[in-house]
């Protein structure tokens, strides 16, 4: 090489300063021809120190980026962060190219074992307040710190978040916190930070005949922002550069000037700069420490975007990638992977439209004075040409490819907690690969597979990780299926290593897990969830803890409404019992105990009720009507339980809320719904109880809770179909007196609006021809539901030019044709 070059000149001032953006693909691009041209004896790089030993294992064929070094304490695994890398960092790039020459790359940042014994710093700034490097470069966790996401890390290793020690105008400090690089970009004459990136760095490439010269103009611009703006006023940023310039001289003295630097371009004038060797240890001296283990794990092109939160992400982690990817024209390339993906949507998408795309980007470039089209103006484009001006289409564009739901790999040599192996054997075991789509899983728990599957799922969730969440199944609702929507996030890595605590294998952690929640829940409702988790996840162990915990709580606990919450989920687990194949004999004994004590507390308990407490209570009625169900169903033919007729006693204490006046009137009239559902009530009982309650005697507001626990959740059929009983609401509705009228109105607005429109629209139809003319010995015989005993010709005419204009008859034949009244004389 050249003494000419800048690093030539620059070998004097000390080693090879690559100051660069995080997840740029310019940067990595400029990073890697800098390298090949200086060829450094050593490549440190900004990062936790105690991740060199897992540096060698980027060259592992089975690891595939986007990666992250995941940091955790070991005695409270909650407080983590994360250093994401994609293919196209600059510091992955280093890292493999350190590794393919066979040169020493080590990480120079601040240890881990500080930065996650530090307490997250107040931050008095917006939430897209610095974009800088200025938290830790990395991506925080849960525990003390951000949630997982939160990095508030750099673009360009710029900034930190701190009010104190800045310089210059606190509101110019305040514009550069918002997005250090809006500064430059404004100074260039443009209005989009990152768009002024694409034209200067992303779309040009390293320079052909210097590959330093682009580090070297972006040194110039951070030392003078630096000296106009100071070091961001933020004292971690600080004792992390002390700690990076210490690294850079014990590098210097073991490699001499052959050192090359990769870090974040903010930081490259603080590493220039000469400071004493004891002030930069008097700003370590006394840090707090954690014990800190780290390892990779698998990251997301979803989770590097800044709309996940993470401070130092970028817009279009999916595009950078293609354009760190694509040997050439990659305009071209681009919209041809666009074009495939609205094929795969069933989107009429030819070649013709990829070619006048490829030039409608062309010409809003040369328009906009770029150099090359960017991502606004190949999306100007698609949208266009592609899409027909819709962004439905546009939108699906952007979240499968200028995100993207790309999901790293790790190998597994990898350091890892038991839990996460164990994890990972049961995910290869039953053939349920993580991915970072979100997608839907159909399981028929008949099957074995598919059986393990839904037991791991359900223990994770049991963990707290929640890879899989239920949904609803849309092809069958029978016991034997299971949908679950799947998606795997990296953080959900976190809440593997603090479920670790619980045990070294997921079952083991899970039966803990629930044991340990069995002896602290508090109410007897979640005691009962938990034995239904426990029954799902298949954790035989766990279930005789969680049993006598809730027999015991069962006893002692005296509120209705706490049984009556308790039932369901009980019942529920016999039944899901059945399906496993599960002992759910102990179940089903607690189950009709509960049941009993609801049969004798419920009429009580029902009496002196205000408004909210009816409405709470009817609930109640409803969720046990339909657990005495279920439960008489499941203790069919057994002998040992000694519980008789379960449904008969249910009956009698729907009677007796039916006929008692102490009981609120929604109650009352759900007991009577009920009642009636099931056969155990005549139409005309029914219907004499609705007329004693509407009777001028009964207070418009009694009535009308009576009518809202009749009609209402789905009650407007019965009305329909029984115009008997239309006609007693109707008639009471019409002689409410005015003064009473408004204080009724919310709550039958409340029921009727409940109904689906076309109840809705049936009803109204009823009630405008008035049910009591369709009633009575001398009445017409009423036909279907909504419609009047003869045809309306008035209406049917309105429809007779569309009928004409479908079956494609002319102006001459619609005038030649006699004047017909019916639909029958347009066809003939």
């Amino acid at each position: 090489m050249s003494d000419d070059s800048t690093w030539g000149r620059a070998r004097a001032s000390g080693p090879l300063l690559l100051g660069v953006r995080h997840h740029g693909p310019g940067s990595a691009r400029a990073v890697r021809a800098a390298l090949e041209a200086a060829r450094p004896g050593v490549v440190l790089i900004e990062g936790p120190p105690e991740a060199d030993a897992l540096i060698p294992l980027a060259a592992d064929p089975d690891m595939r980026p986007p990666v992250a070094l995941l940091g955790h304490a070991v005695d409270e695994p909650g407080r983590s962060a994360f250093w994401p890398l994609a293919e196209f960092s600059p510091e992955w790039v280093a890292i493999r190219w350190a590794l393919e020459q066979g040169v020493p790359a080590r990480f120079i940042d601040l240890p881990a074992t500080h930065t996650l014994a530090w307490e997250p710093e107040p931050v008095a700034l917006s939430d897209e307040d610095d974009k800088g490097d200025g938290d830790d470069g990395n991506d925080k966790g849960d525990g003390n710190h951000k949630g997982a996401g939160d990095d508030r890390g750099d673009k360009c290793g710029e900034g930190g978040e701190d009010d104190a020690d800045t310089e210059g105008d606190p509101g110019a400090v305040r514009d550069l916190r918002v997005d250090p690089l809006a500064v430059l970009a404004e100074a260039a004459g443009y209005d989009d930070p990152e768009r002024w990136w694409e034209d200067v760095v992303e779309h040009r490439g390293p320079g052909q005949s210097d590959p330093f010269a682009p580090f070297a103009a972006l040194e110039e611009a951070m030392t003078a922002l630096r000296e106009r703006y100071g070091a961001g006023g933020r004292p971690r940023d600080l004792v992390r550069e002390a700690h990076m310039r210490l690294q850079v001289r014990a590098a210097r003295k073991e490699f001499g000037d052959a050192v090359a630097v990769v870090c974040g371009a903010w930081h490259v004038p603080a590493l220039r700069e000469k400071t004493a060797v004891t002030a930069d240890r008097a700003l370590l001296k006394g840090l707090p420490k954690v014990k800190a283990d780290l390892t990779w794990v698998p990251w997301t092109h979803r989770r590097l975007a800044r709309s996940s939160g993470y401070g130092a992400g970028i817009d279009s982690p999916g595009w950078y990638g293609h354009l760190f990817r694509a040997p050439d024209r990659p305009v071209e390339r681009w919209l041809t992977k666009v074009a495939g993906l609205l094929r795969e949507e069933d989107r009429i998408v030819s070649s013709a439209h990829v070619i006048e795309a490829v030039r409608l980007a062309g010409t809003l470039a040369a328009m906009r004075g770029r150099p090359l089209p960017g991502l606004s103006e190949t999306t100007d484009a698609v949208r266009a040409v592609m899409c027909d001006g819709s962004d439905v289409p546009l939108a699906l564009v952007h979240d499968r490819l200028v995100v993207g739901d790309v999901l790293g790999e790790v190998p597994e040599a990898a350091p890892a907690v038991p839990l996460q192996r164990d994890l990972a054997r049961e995910q290869r075991r039953l053939r349920l690969k993580p991915e970072a789509l979100e997608r839907e899983l159909e399981l028929d728990l008949r099957k074995e597979t598919d059986a393990g599957r839904s037991r791991l799922l359900h223990r994770l969730r049991l963990l707290g990780v929640g890879w899989g969440e239920p949904a609803e199944s849309r092809g069958s609702t029978g016991t034997f299926r299971e949908t679950w929507r799947l998606r795997w996030e990296p953080e959900l890595s976190v809440r593997v290593a603090e479920a670790g605590v619980w045990g070294t294998t997921v079952l083991a952690a899970a039966t803990a897990r629930a044991e340990a929640e069995a002896t602290t829940a508090e109410a007897l409702a979640e005691v009962t969830a938990l034995a239904e988790r426990c029954l799902l996840a298949g954790l035989p162990d766990a279930l005789p803890v969680v049993m006598r915990v809730l027999a015991d709580r069962a006893a002692l606990d005296s509120d209705v409404g706490h049984l009556a919450q308790a039932l369901p989920a009980l019942v529920r687990s016999l039944r899901y019992g059945d399906v496993r194949g599960t002992d759910t004999g102990a179940l089903a004994g607690v189950a009709a105990g509960l049941a009993e004590r609801v049969f004798v507390g419920l009429p009580p308990a029902c009496t002196a009720l205000d408004a909210d407490a009816a409405e709470e209570m009817r609930g109640h009625v409803d969720a046990v009507h339909g657990a005495v169900g279920l439960l008489a169903e499941t203790l069919t033919g057994t002998s040992d339980t000694g519980q008789g007729d379960l449904r008969g006693r249910w009956r009698s204490v729907l009677r007796t809320l039916a006929l008692r006046d102490t009981v609120p009137g929604v109650v009352r009239g759900r007991a009577v719904r009920l009642l009636l559902d099931d056969g155990e009530l005549r139409p005309e009982e029914a219907a004499r109880l609705m007329g004693l309650v509407l009777s001028p005697g009964t207070p418009p507001a009694d009535a009308a809770a009576w009518i809202d626990g009749f009609v209402g959740g789905g009650g407007g059929m019965l009305l329909v179909h029984d115009e008997r009983l239309l006609g007693l609401v109707d008639d009471w509705l019409t002689g409410v007196p005015a003064e009473a009228f408004t204080d009724v109105l919310p709550l039958l607005r409340r029921t009727f609006s409940a109904y689906e429109s076309g109840v809705r629209r049936t009803l109204g139809e009823l009630v405008r021809r008035g049910p009591g003319g369709t009633t009575g010995p001398t009445a017409p015989a009423a036909g279907p539901p909504g419609f009047a005993a003869e045809p309306d010709t008035e209406r049917a005419d309105a429809v007779l030019p569309v009928v004409r204009l479908l079956l494609g008859l002319d102006a001459e034949q619609e005038h030649a044709a006699p004047h017909d009244n019916s639909l029958a004389g347009v066809g003939t």
